[in-house]
């Protein structure tokens, strides 16, 4: 049965679907099994998952990748658990244990006070075990070898971080955030904050740019599914940005958009909205003052 779905051709099928991802597989790993259930030629996903964490993983199949880094700029939000008492290698429950402090009585206010000091616009310096690259190799690479580099720090936006339950060794908090935020290391900062050490025990992204985690969109789900089923759950192919503003192709210059080239509209300028030909989408584009309408992405649905 399987080897005979894995010789089916491949579909030139484009939209995008909201995995839920499971523990302890790659966001790679996930991307590959629901690209060979939908058998599509192209799929890409929206800011990868570690193993050790779950959640909200868009998958962008065909013509839906040339929108996904909008995914990848895109504000993010989480649930995550810090253990407190002691720090690991890596941030989190897959390294070795490294430090360790006793955890001060914690109270809802002493948090809360904690907390607001880590909302905003802050710097937050990247930890060796990430995939930011130093001469062309990976950092997690070098901390494999022992080998510690300074890292700069980055400015990071935490848009909010609500305090959803606590004990004496833990908190688990819900956390927005911007674009490169590490959340191993805040849960870090916030520990070394409250007067002890810490590592995350539990993460899961419950929201990416404008999509919620639909917790029932699971790969086991996926292969219950007829590919018929499977197709209705993808959104359209302009999801990543069906927020931009929308304008129709002006009248008999769908082919010449689709070609890239430019055409006089009568709309005001914006920088980016999407362009329809009655009900479907063609691709991205610009309109400047002088009322050009610009190609800026094509999409290829035919």
């Amino acid at each position: 049965m399987k080897s005979s779905a894995h010789k089916a051709p491949r579909r030139h099928l484009s939209g995008v679907f909201l995995l839920n991802k499971p523990l302890g597989i790659s966001s790679n790993a996930a991307l590959q099994r629901v690209r060979w259930l939908y058998r599509a030629q192209k799929a890409g996903h929206t800011g990868a998952l570690d193993p050790l964490a779950s959640g909200l993983l868009p998958i962008c199949l065909g013509e839906a990748t040339k929108f996904s880094h909008y995914l990848l700029e895109s504000t993010k939000r989480y649930q995550t658990t810090v253990f407190l008492g002691h720090s690991t290698t890596t941030g989190d429950v897959e390294g070795e244990a490294l430090l360790e402090q006793a955890v001060p009585e914690l109270t809802e206010d002493a948090i809360l006070t904690v907390l607001a000091q880590f909302t905003g616009d802050i710097q937050q310096v990247p930890p060796m075990y990430s995939a930011l690259k130093k001469e062309g190799r990976p950092l997690y690479e070098l901390a494999r070898q022992g080998i510690e580099i300074e890292r700069e720090s980055r400015p990071i936006t935490i848009y909010a971080i609500e305090l959803l339950s606590f004990d004496a060794s833990s908190i688990t908090l819900d956390v927005t955030c911007s674009k490169g935020t590490y959340i191993r290391v805040l849960g870090e900062d916030i520990a070394k904050a409250l007067g002890t050490y810490g590592h995350l025990t539990y993460l899961h992204r419950v929201k990416t740019g404008h999509f919620d985690l639909i917790p029932s969109y699971t790969i086991e789900y996926l292969e219950s599914l007829t590919e018929e089923q499977r197709d209705a759950l993808l959104l359209p192919v302009y999801a990543p940005v069906e927020h931009f503003p929308h304008v129709q192709v002006p009248q008999g210059r769908a082919e010449y958009f689709c070609r890239g080239m430019e055409s006089n509209i009568d709309h005001a300028a914006l920088e980016q909205v999407l362009v329809f030909d009655g009900e479907k989408c063609l691709g991205l584009a610009q309109i400047n003052d002088k009322k050009r309408l610009i190609p800026k992405r094509v999409l290829n649905l035919d």
